[in-house]
C-alpha cells in the first residue's frame, strides 16, 4: 500500500480568482493553463498500519502544523472512499519554490491525489483525479493533465462537474513560457487568503467576475486556432484584471514589486522591437514571459539582464500527473 507520483505545476492563462464554495474548492468561474516541465512534485503515500498518526513530511522534514492539517484532510478523503482507517506516511519533494506565486500547491496536491488514491488501491481515471485533486488545491485540477487545460466552473452542488479536461496536448502548439524570478521568500498573503478577501471587500469583483467567461471564450479560440498574439494579449489582460481585483480589495492586496514592474516594461520593450512576448502573473511577484519557441533565447537573455531578477527559469510544455510506483 505504497506508491509515487509526479506531477507538473501549472501557469493560468486565465486566472482562477475566487471561490463559491470554500469546503468543496468550487471556482466562481472557470480558467485556462498551460501546464510546464521543470517545475515538479514528487509525492510518495504508504499506508501503514503501524501509524497512530499521519507522517507528513517536506523533503524530509516534517511539514508545519498547518500543511500537515491540509495534508490530513485531504488524506481522509482519500480513506473514505477506499473504506480504511490507516493512517499514512507523506513525503514530497519539489522543484517549485513553496508559497512564492509559482503552482507548488497545484503540482503537489495533483501528485498527492494519484499517488494516495493508488497507494489505497484505488484506480481513478483522470476526470475522478481532477475532481479528486481540486479538494487538496483548486489550480491542482488542472495539473492532473498535460499542455493546455481548461477547469470547468460546473454547476452541481456537489462539485461532480467542477473538473478540468485537456484543450491540447503537450508540444502541440509550441508556446514556451521564460519565468523571471523576482522576488524570495514566501508571499506575505496567499493565494487561498487573498482569493477570499477579493470576492468579500473588493469593489472591482463583480466586474472580474463579469470579464471573466469573455476572457475564457477568447482563450479557448486562440488555443484552437494557434493565435499566439490572441492567446498573450488576452493572457496578459487578464492578468492585469486579476491584480486590479486584488488592489481593490480592503486592505489592498499587492503582490507584485519593482522587479515585477521592471520586467513588465522589458517585455513591452520587446514587443517594440517585433519579438513576441506578453507576461502574465499569478498570485506573487515572479512574471511569466510567454513566447514562440525560436524566441526563447532572445527572451531569456533580455530579462537575465535586469538587475532586480534573481533567476530565470525557461519552461516547456509538460505532461499531466503521472505514477511512478505503486506496490
Amino acid at each position: 500500500m505504497r506508491a509515487v507520483a509526479r506531477a507538473n505545476a501549472n501557469v493560468a492563462l486565465v486566472k482562477y480568482w475566487g471561490k463559491r464554495d470554500e469546503s468543496l474548492v468550487l471556482p466562481q468561474h472557470g480558467s485556462i493553463s498551460l501546464t510546464l516541465d521543470g517545475l515538479s512534485t514528487t509525492v510518495r503515500v504508504a499506508f501503514d498500519p503501524a501509524l497512530g498518526n499521519d507522517d507528513i513530511r517536506m523533503g524530509g522534514l516534517p511539514a508545519g502544523e498547518k500543511e500537515r492539517g491540509r495534508v490530513s484532510a485531504f488524506l481522509d478523503l482519500v480513506r473514505h472512499r477506499a473504506r480504511t482507517a490507516l493512517r499514512a506516511a507523506v513525503d514530497s519533494e519539489s522543484t517549485v519554490p513553496l508559497a512564492s506565486g509559482l503552482a507548488s500547491s497545484a503540482a503537489a496536491y495533483a501528485a498527492l491525489a494519484l499517488a494516495a488514491s493508488a497507494a489505497a488501491g484505488l484506480s481513478l481515471d483522470a476526470e475522478e483525479l481532477s475532481r479528486l485533486a481540486r479538494q487538496g488545491s483548486g489550480s491542482a485540477c488542472r495539473s492532473i493533465h498535460g499542455g493546455f487545460v481548461e477547469w470547468q466552473r460546473g454547476e452541481a452542488p456537489d462539485g461532480s462537474d467542477s473538473i478540468a479536461h485537456q484543450l491540447l496536448v503537450p508540444h502541440a502548439w509550441e508556446v514556451c513560457d521564460v519565468i523571471a524570478l523576482c522576488g524570495s521568500g514566501e508571499k506575505e498573503v496567499s493565494s487561498r487568503d487573498g482569493m477570499r478577501r477579493s470576492v468579500n471587500t473588493s469593489i472591482f469583483y463583480p466586474a472580474w467576475l463579469a470579464a471573466a467567461e469573455h476572457d475564457l471564450t477568447t482563450m479557448r479560440l486562440a488555443i484552437a486556432d494557434r493565435n499566439f498574439t490572441a492567446l498573450g494579449l488576452t493572457a496578459e489582460r487578464n492578468a492585469l484584471r486579476m491584480h486590479a481585483t486584488a488592489l481593490g480589495a480592503d486592505p489592498p492586496i499587492r503582490y507584485w514589486n519593482a522587479g515585477t514592474l521592471a520586467v513588465m516594461e522589458r517585455v513591452e520593450r520587446l514587443r517594440a522591437t517585433g519579438i513576441s512576448a506578453y507576461c502574465t502573473v499569478d498570485a506573487g511577484p515572479h512574471v511569466h514571459v510567454l513566447t514562440p519557441l525560436e524566441t526563447v533565447p532572445s527572451v531569456q537573455a533580455a530579462l537575465a539582464d535586469l538587475p532586480m531578477v534573481h533567476g530565470v527559469l525557461r519552461c516547456g510544455q509538460g505532461g499531466g500527473a503521472t505514477l511512478i510506483e505503486a506496490s
